[in-house]
């Protein structure tokens, strides 16, 4: 009896969620996390902000989409501590959704050697979403494989988004005609009324710059929800997100876009 109930779990098309699709290729996400560096305002280790990979990742691969996760120099990456929820500090110790990934071998296994963004053909994927954390402030802005990857997808009008601090990314990119890729466009990203927050509780000015501030400059049409909301906006092909708790909000308007 004990073998015809296994039979009978595992045969067919199998347990997981049935998702409906229109094509037989499954979608491709490229999603990029920050290497490790060293704050220049304070001396401290930064990396990627876990929450921003792992709650787009669990809402895409729940939906059938294949997630290739890369950094700009590739190699080993690491989460901001604050975001561990194994962290000393319990301050994403809620996180359920980051220790699972954390917990499951073959998940956490893919930060240990992450390709190099320029060393991947980005015809073989439809979508970009960049991740954020306070790493991205130090190296992503003038990053030019990270330049070349969020050009290239956006003018062969895949869908790029970046979420947090991750529209760092952003600022600096131009398209063919010269222009700012965020100019005219309607953009979120992380508020200066969250880095104020962050200030204060830190006791220290964490960011060397401010996102808000630099999207305004290059002509961007810079809204964002209250202090901590989660909010994503879509213009087009290009969709950020707020902050952290945004992350989630960003991967569902992709999987609407795609399709899946």
């Amino acid at each position: 009896m004990a073998d015809a109930h296994k039979a009978d779990v595992t045969g067919g098309s199998g347990h997981h969620k049935a998702v409906d699709t229109v094509t037989n290729r499954p979608k491709r996400v490229l999603m990029v996390v920050a290497n490790p560096t060293t704050s220049t305002n304070n001396g401290w280790p930064v990396g990627f902000w876990a929450a921003e990979l792992t709650h787009p990742y669990y809402e895409l691969t729940e939906r059938g989409v294949q997630v290739t996760i890369a950094s700009p120099d590739g190699g080993k990456v690491e989460f901001d501590a604050l975001s561990d929820p194994s962290d000393e500090s319990k301050w994403s110790s809620e996180d359920l959704i980051t220790m699972g990934f954390i917990h499951t071998p073959e998940l956490i296994g893919l930060l240990d050697n992450t390709p190099k963004l320029a060393d991947l053909d980005y015809d073989d994927y439809d979508a970009l979403l960049i991740c954020g954390g306070q790493s991205p402030m130090f190296t992503f802005p003038d990053n030019t494989d990270l330049q070349d990857a969020v050009r290239t997808f956006y003018q062969a009008e895949k869908i790029t988004g970046a979420f947090c601090h991750g529209v760092s990314a952003l600022v600096n990119v131009t398209l063919a005609d010269g222009s700012y890729l965020v100019a005219g466009k309607t953009v979120t990203g992380f508020s200066n009324l969250e880095e104020d927050y962050g200030n204060k509780a830190a006791g220290v000015e964490i960011m060397p710059w401010r996102a808000e501030d630099v999207l305004r400059e290059r002509g961007a049409n810079y809204i964002r929800a209250g202090l901590f909301k989660s909010f994503a906006v879509r213009d087009g092909r290009l969709v950020t997100g707020q902050q952290q708790y945004s992350a989630r909000e960003v991967a569902r308007l992709v999987i609407d876009m795609l399709g899946v």
